[in-house]
Protein backbone atom coordinates (compact mmCIF):
# COMPACT_ATOMS: atom_id res chain seq x y z
CA UNK A 1 0.00 0.00 0.00
CA UNK A 2 1.16 3.70 -0.64
CA UNK A 3 1.31 5.68 2.81
CA UNK A 4 1.61 8.41 4.13
CA UNK A 5 2.65 9.18 7.33
CA UNK A 6 2.75 12.61 8.92
CA UNK A 7 4.12 13.04 12.75
CA UNK A 8 7.02 10.95 13.32
CA UNK A 9 7.79 10.82 17.05
CA UNK A 10 8.46 8.78 19.49
CA UNK A 11 5.49 6.96 18.75
CA UNK A 12 4.98 7.76 14.91
CA UNK A 13 8.47 6.87 13.51
CA UNK A 14 9.05 2.89 14.58
CA UNK A 15 5.25 2.82 13.39
CA UNK A 16 6.22 4.14 10.09
CA UNK A 17 9.18 1.82 10.22
CA UNK A 18 7.30 -0.98 10.24
CA UNK A 19 5.10 -0.44 7.49
CA UNK A 20 8.17 0.09 5.87
CA UNK A 21 9.54 -2.96 6.42
CA UNK A 22 6.71 -4.66 6.09
CA UNK A 23 7.24 -4.23 2.35
CA UNK A 24 4.57 -0.84 1.75
CA UNK A 25 5.96 2.24 0.40
CA UNK A 26 5.85 5.08 3.34
CA UNK A 27 6.37 9.08 1.99
CA UNK A 28 7.02 10.74 5.79
CA UNK A 29 6.64 14.23 6.98
CA UNK A 30 7.50 15.57 10.57
CA UNK A 31 8.47 19.21 10.70
CA UNK A 32 11.50 18.20 13.29
CA UNK A 33 11.85 14.27 13.54
CA UNK A 34 14.45 12.62 11.33
CA UNK A 35 12.92 9.95 8.95
CA UNK A 36 12.94 6.38 9.86
CA UNK A 37 14.58 3.96 8.48
CA UNK A 38 12.96 2.92 5.23
CA UNK A 39 10.91 6.07 5.28
CA UNK A 40 11.41 8.62 2.15
CA UNK A 41 11.18 12.17 3.14
CA UNK A 42 8.18 14.66 1.97
CA UNK A 43 8.64 18.37 1.85
CA UNK A 44 5.09 18.49 3.46
CA UNK A 45 2.06 16.97 4.85
CA UNK A 46 0.37 17.64 1.81
CA UNK A 47 3.20 15.88 -0.31
CA UNK A 48 3.65 13.26 2.00
CA UNK A 49 -0.36 12.70 1.44
CA UNK A 50 -0.81 12.96 -2.28
CA UNK A 51 -1.53 9.32 -3.92
CA UNK A 52 -1.71 7.61 -0.69
CA UNK A 53 -3.93 5.26 -0.27
CA UNK A 54 -4.34 5.90 3.27
CA UNK A 55 -2.36 8.73 5.48
CA UNK A 56 -2.09 8.38 9.05
CA UNK A 57 -1.35 11.30 11.02
CA UNK A 58 0.50 10.68 14.86
CA UNK A 59 -0.21 14.20 16.51
CA UNK A 60 0.22 16.11 19.94
CA UNK A 61 -3.55 17.45 20.17
CA UNK A 62 -6.73 18.06 18.62
CA UNK A 63 -5.26 21.64 16.90
CA UNK A 64 -3.06 20.71 15.25
CA UNK A 65 -4.62 17.46 13.66
CA UNK A 66 -7.35 19.75 12.43
CA UNK A 67 -4.66 22.26 11.01
CA UNK A 68 -3.13 18.88 9.60
CA UNK A 69 -6.25 17.58 8.06
CA UNK A 70 -7.31 20.78 6.43
CA UNK A 71 -3.72 20.83 5.10
CA UNK A 72 -3.96 16.86 3.82
CA UNK A 73 -7.33 16.47 2.66
CA UNK A 74 -7.57 18.74 -0.51
CA UNK A 75 -4.29 16.61 -1.44
CA UNK A 76 -5.72 13.17 -1.04
CA UNK A 77 -7.17 10.94 -3.79
CA UNK A 78 -10.65 10.48 -3.43
CA UNK A 79 -11.14 7.24 -1.64
CA UNK A 80 -8.56 7.34 0.45
CA UNK A 81 -8.21 6.98 3.96
CA UNK A 82 -7.42 9.33 6.79
CA UNK A 83 -6.79 7.62 9.55
CA UNK A 84 -5.61 9.27 12.97
CA UNK A 85 -4.01 7.37 15.62
CA UNK A 86 -3.23 10.61 17.76
CA UNK A 87 -5.09 10.58 21.18
CA UNK A 88 -7.41 13.67 21.05
CA UNK A 89 -10.73 15.06 22.02
CA UNK A 90 -14.08 13.55 20.58
CA UNK A 91 -15.25 16.53 19.01
CA UNK A 92 -12.01 16.95 16.84
CA UNK A 93 -11.97 13.40 15.98
CA UNK A 94 -15.56 13.72 14.64
CA UNK A 95 -15.20 17.26 13.05
CA UNK A 96 -12.13 16.12 10.87
CA UNK A 97 -13.85 12.94 10.24
CA UNK A 98 -17.03 14.82 8.63
CA UNK A 99 -14.39 17.37 6.84
CA UNK A 100 -12.72 13.71 5.14
CA UNK A 101 -15.94 12.60 4.16
CA UNK A 102 -17.25 15.88 3.06
CA UNK A 103 -14.23 15.71 0.23
CA UNK A 104 -14.89 11.47 -0.26
CA UNK A 105 -12.37 10.43 1.50
CA UNK A 106 -13.15 7.59 4.38
CA UNK A 107 -11.96 8.50 7.94
CA UNK A 108 -10.56 6.60 10.84
CA UNK A 109 -10.19 8.09 14.54
CA UNK A 110 -7.81 5.00 15.95
CA UNK A 111 -5.66 5.94 19.11
CA UNK A 112 -3.45 3.56 20.23
CA UNK A 113 -2.59 2.02 23.44
CA UNK A 114 0.89 -0.06 24.52
CA UNK A 115 3.46 2.78 24.34
CA UNK A 116 6.19 3.45 22.96
CA UNK A 117 7.39 -0.36 23.54
CA UNK A 118 4.35 -1.87 21.76
CA UNK A 119 4.84 0.87 18.23
CA UNK A 120 8.48 -0.67 18.49
CA UNK A 121 7.65 -4.27 18.79
CA UNK A 122 4.27 -3.98 16.54
CA UNK A 123 1.93 -5.14 19.36
CA UNK A 124 0.25 -2.28 19.73
CA UNK A 125 -4.16 -2.09 20.17
CA UNK A 126 -6.03 0.42 18.23
CA UNK A 127 -9.60 1.44 19.25
CA UNK A 128 -11.02 2.40 15.59
CA UNK A 129 -14.33 4.57 15.11
CA UNK A 130 -15.52 5.18 11.25
CA UNK A 131 -17.03 3.50 8.85
CA UNK A 132 -17.19 -0.21 7.67
CA UNK A 133 -15.00 0.25 4.71
CA UNK A 134 -12.56 2.85 6.14
CA UNK A 135 -11.63 0.35 8.72
CA UNK A 136 -11.13 -2.82 6.21
CA UNK A 137 -8.79 -0.82 4.32
CA UNK A 138 -6.56 0.09 6.86
CA UNK A 139 -7.13 -3.22 8.87
CA UNK A 140 -4.23 -5.10 6.82
CA UNK A 141 -1.30 -2.03 8.10
CA UNK A 142 -3.21 -2.65 11.74
CA UNK A 143 -2.21 -5.85 11.77
CA UNK A 144 1.58 -4.98 11.01
CA UNK A 145 1.76 -1.81 13.56
CA UNK A 146 -0.01 -4.08 16.74
CA UNK A 147 -1.58 -7.29 17.57
CA UNK A 148 -5.58 -5.88 17.86
CA UNK A 149 -7.28 -3.75 16.37
CA UNK A 150 -10.91 -3.22 17.40
CA UNK A 151 -13.82 -1.62 15.26
CA UNK A 152 -15.19 0.38 18.35
CA UNK A 153 -18.37 1.87 16.13
CA UNK A 154 -18.80 5.11 14.11
CA UNK A 155 -16.25 8.22 14.29
CA UNK A 156 -15.17 9.62 17.61
CA UNK A 157 -15.83 6.17 18.92
CA UNK A 158 -12.22 5.32 19.15
CA UNK A 159 -11.57 8.24 21.39
CA UNK A 160 -14.38 7.43 23.59
CA UNK A 161 -12.62 3.92 24.08
CA UNK A 162 -9.05 5.37 24.54
CA UNK A 163 -10.66 8.43 26.90
CA UNK A 164 -12.28 6.08 29.22
CA UNK A 165 -9.59 3.43 29.32
CA UNK A 166 -7.35 6.06 30.28
CA UNK A 167 -9.53 7.33 33.13
CA UNK A 168 -10.08 3.52 35.00
CA UNK A 169 -6.14 3.81 34.37
CA UNK A 170 -5.35 6.84 36.10
CA UNK A 171 -8.10 6.11 38.88
CA UNK A 172 -6.68 2.80 39.49
CA UNK A 173 -2.86 3.83 39.53
CA UNK A 174 -3.85 6.24 41.89
CA UNK A 175 -5.92 3.83 44.41
CA UNK A 176 -3.16 1.33 43.88
CA UNK A 177 0.13 3.59 45.35
CA UNK A 178 -2.06 5.13 47.95
CA UNK A 179 -2.41 1.37 49.57
CA UNK A 180 0.80 0.72 48.79
CA UNK A 181 1.12 3.84 50.96
CA UNK A 182 -1.03 2.91 53.54
CA UNK A 183 0.48 -0.82 53.81
CA UNK A 184 3.97 0.87 53.93
CA UNK A 185 2.55 2.46 57.27
CA UNK A 186 1.08 -0.08 59.09
CA UNK A 187 3.95 -1.95 58.54
CA UNK A 188 2.97 -4.36 56.19
CA UNK A 189 5.14 -6.15 53.66
CA UNK A 190 4.72 -5.02 50.02
CA UNK A 191 5.51 -8.13 48.71
CA UNK A 192 2.55 -9.81 51.18
CA UNK A 193 0.60 -6.83 49.88
CA UNK A 194 1.44 -7.74 46.69
CA UNK A 195 0.55 -11.44 47.22
CA UNK A 196 -2.45 -10.93 48.30
CA UNK A 197 -4.06 -8.47 46.32
CA UNK A 198 -2.79 -9.56 42.93
CA UNK A 199 -4.94 -12.87 43.82
CA UNK A 200 -8.05 -11.05 45.47
CA UNK A 201 -10.42 -9.25 44.87
CA UNK A 202 -8.56 -5.91 44.47
CA UNK A 203 -6.61 -7.34 41.03
CA UNK A 204 -5.70 -5.09 38.66
CA UNK A 205 -3.70 -4.13 35.44
CA UNK A 206 -1.91 -1.06 37.72
CA UNK A 207 -1.33 -3.85 39.75
CA UNK A 208 -0.70 -6.96 38.29
CA UNK A 209 1.05 -6.04 35.04
CA UNK A 210 2.81 -2.56 36.00
CA UNK A 211 2.97 -2.40 40.05
CA UNK A 212 4.38 1.10 40.94
CA UNK A 213 6.24 -0.61 43.70
CA UNK A 214 10.28 -1.53 42.70
CA UNK A 215 11.28 -5.16 42.91
CA UNK A 216 7.08 -5.83 43.49
CA UNK A 217 5.73 -8.33 40.72
CA UNK A 218 7.02 -8.16 36.78
CA UNK A 219 9.65 -5.78 36.10
CA UNK A 220 7.79 -2.11 35.40
CA UNK A 221 9.03 1.30 35.41
CA UNK A 222 9.52 1.32 39.14
CA UNK A 223 12.37 -0.62 38.58
CA UNK A 224 14.10 1.58 36.66
CA UNK A 225 13.79 4.56 38.45
CA UNK A 226 10.35 5.63 36.88
CA UNK A 227 11.89 6.37 33.58
CA UNK A 228 8.44 6.77 31.69
CA UNK A 229 6.84 4.01 30.14
CA UNK A 230 3.80 6.01 29.91
CA UNK A 231 4.75 9.81 31.49
CA UNK A 232 2.81 11.44 34.44
CA UNK A 233 2.32 14.34 31.98
CA UNK A 234 0.35 12.08 29.24
CA UNK A 235 -1.70 10.68 31.66
CA UNK A 236 -2.65 14.17 32.35
CA UNK A 237 -3.41 15.14 28.97
CA UNK A 238 -5.87 12.11 28.62
CA UNK A 239 -7.64 12.59 32.53
CA UNK A 240 -7.89 16.22 31.16
CA UNK A 241 -9.49 14.99 27.54
CA UNK A 242 -11.94 12.55 29.94
CA UNK A 243 -12.90 15.17 31.44
CA UNK A 244 -13.71 17.90 28.35
CA UNK A 245 -15.26 14.62 26.94
CA UNK A 246 -17.35 14.48 30.62
CA UNK A 247 -18.09 18.29 30.52
CA UNK A 248 -19.56 17.71 26.83
CA UNK A 249 -21.47 14.43 27.17
CA UNK A 250 -23.20 15.66 30.85
CA UNK A 251 -21.52 12.57 32.34
CA UNK A 252 -20.69 12.97 36.20
CA UNK A 253 -17.50 11.56 36.46
CA UNK A 254 -16.00 12.63 39.76
CA UNK A 255 -12.87 10.04 40.38
CA UNK A 256 -11.71 10.83 36.81
CA UNK A 257 -12.36 14.69 38.00
CA UNK A 258 -10.04 14.41 41.31
CA UNK A 259 -7.40 11.94 39.27
CA UNK A 260 -7.43 14.85 36.95
CA UNK A 261 -6.82 17.10 40.24
CA UNK A 262 -4.12 14.57 41.43
CA UNK A 263 -2.14 14.71 38.18
CA UNK A 264 -2.35 18.10 37.65
CA UNK A 265 -0.85 18.97 41.33
CA UNK A 266 1.79 16.21 40.40
CA UNK A 267 3.05 17.47 37.06
CA UNK A 268 2.59 20.79 37.44
CA UNK A 269 3.72 21.59 40.92
CA UNK A 270 5.41 18.69 42.11
CA UNK A 271 8.35 16.56 40.74
CA UNK A 272 5.79 14.32 38.32
CA UNK A 273 7.23 16.22 35.03
CA UNK A 274 9.34 13.71 32.51
CA UNK A 275 8.44 10.61 35.27
CA UNK A 276 6.14 7.77 34.83
CA UNK A 277 2.61 7.91 36.07
CA UNK A 278 3.19 5.13 38.58
CA UNK A 279 5.93 7.44 40.19
CA UNK A 280 2.40 8.51 42.37
CA UNK A 281 3.97 5.92 44.68
CA UNK A 282 6.49 8.06 46.33
CA UNK A 283 4.94 10.51 46.28
CA UNK A 284 2.41 9.14 48.62
CA UNK A 285 4.91 7.96 50.76
CA UNK A 286 6.27 11.61 51.48
CA UNK A 287 2.92 12.48 52.11
CA UNK A 288 1.21 12.52 55.58
CA UNK A 289 -3.15 12.69 56.09
CA UNK A 290 -4.74 16.40 56.13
Amino acid sequence: MKVGFIGLGNMGAPMAANLAKAGHDVAGFDTMAAMPDGVTKAASAAEAARGADVVITMLPNGAILRAVAAEVIPAMRKGAVLCDCSTVDVDSARAVADLAQAAGLGALDAPVSGGTGGATAGTLTFMVGGSDDAFATVAPLFDVMGQKAVHCGAAGAGQSAKICNNMILGVTMIATCEAFALADKLGLDRQKMFDVVSTSSGYSWTMNAYCPAPGVGPKSPADNGYKPGFAADLMLKDLRLSQQAASSADADTPMGALAAQLYETFVEQEDGRGRDFSAMLPRFEKRHRG
